[in-house]
């Protein structure tokens, strides 16, 4: 088959959904496909600037290329998913969050705009009337399919998927310290884990892998970090290269995980890959469709003193921590999470 994978990408930021939309790319073509990724440039500032990417998205036709049908289209989130094509499936990653489950939280941006209201009911309106057009709706999460359910009334059925290069991830001894590898963002919840930090005992350190979306907020986290007295356990190592990353969630104590809502969370499934337990929090969304408390990792409310409490169980008992690990890592492997799954199913 021909297949385009559409997805929208702000330009020059990576992360997870990027990730996604590359390994499914490489799925398909692995499966016999002839298969070629549309990425959407997106932007969201000013807000009226998300009304043109929707219309952008709409108006791209993807029905031929050079005189040859494309025969399916799978798209994987907002504005990509509202191309117009007579066979479309959706896996969606996640809907705009500002129109949604973030609006009037504090992180939403578009409550604060002028027309903020407006862009808002706009998203709402063609989501509703895409969705209508789709074969079949898959989500990449239980987490993603109930927000569907909730606010569009649209049964989605969660399909899992591994992480990138899940076949390397591997356990080595533990080296003192926790990983939380993230990008930086609020939502990620950095600060509250500095927080946690400062609430435990003088050994115990957490490497920080990512970078920030905003410069500014990078510098917000060292600053904070200085201004708690962590500096020299707070470690923050920017971007770095997926076999350092691999190489040290293998000797890391622990990973820290704990954002909010988060869709599905590749941090959540590296770890168990890597047998190390997970600590995440109640209203962390996805990681708790797989962190079970006490059997597979530990489950925190959202404040640094549950946090600092769940960190030092892990650092101060490493056999349970250990434990916990191997957990996480058997129920990882009884899941079957595999890109040959998500190919047989998003192509029925």
């Amino acid at each position: 088959m021909r297949i385009v994978v559409a997805t929208a990408q702000v330009p020059f930021v990576s992360g997870g959904a990027e990730v996604h939309a590359e390994s499914l790319l490489k799925a398909l073509q692995l499966a016999g496909h002839s298969a070629e990724m549309v990425a959407i440039p997106f932007k969201w500032y000013p807000s009226d600037k998300i009304l043109d990417a929707m219309l952008a998205s709409r108006l791209l036709d993807v029905t031929e290329s050079n005189g040859k049908k494309i025969d399916l289209v799978i798209a994987l989130k907002f504005p990509a998913y509202l191309i117009a094509h007579p066979h479309k499936v959706l896996w969606l990653l996640h809907q705009y969050r500002d129109a949604y489950d973030l609006w009037e939280t504090p992180f939403c941006g578009l409550v604060h705009s002028p027309n903020g209201s407006q862009v808002r009911q706009a998203i709402i309106n063609a989501d509703n009337n895409v969705f209508k057009e789709y074969k079949a709706i898959y989500t990449n999460s239980q987490n993603v399919a109930k927000r569907l359910q909730k606010f569009n009334q649209v049964k989605g059925i969660p399909l899992y998927h591994p992480p990138k290069n899940a076949e390397n991830f591997y356990c080595e001894n533990d080296q003192d310290y926790l990983f939380f590898p993230s990008r930086l963002n609020p939502t990620k919840r950095q600060e509250m884990v500095l927080q946690a930090i400062a609430l435990t005992n003088s050994s115990l350190r957490v490497v920080f892998a990512g970078e920030a979306g905003d410069d500014a907020y990078g510098q917000f986290l060292m600053n904070r970090a200085e201004q708690l007295g962590i500096s020299d356990r707070a470690i923050f190592l920017g971007r770095i290269s997926e076999e350092e990353k691999i190489k040290y969630y293998a000797e890391a104590t622990g990973v820290i995980f704990p954002p909010f809502d988060e869709d599905y969370g590749y941090v959540t499934l590296e770890g168990m890959l890597a047998a190390k337990p997970i600590i995440t929090c109640t209203d962390s969304g996805g990681p708790l469709e797989f962190i079970r408390h006490q059997e597979t990792g530990l489950v925190a409310e959202p404040t640094p003193e549950s946090l600092a409490s769940a960190m030092e169980q892990l650092w101060n008992n490493r056999s349970k921590a250990a434990q916990l690990g191997g957990a996480a890592q058997a129920y990882y492997d009884s899941l079957n999470i595999t890109w040959s799954n998500v190919v047989e199913k998003l192509l029925l």
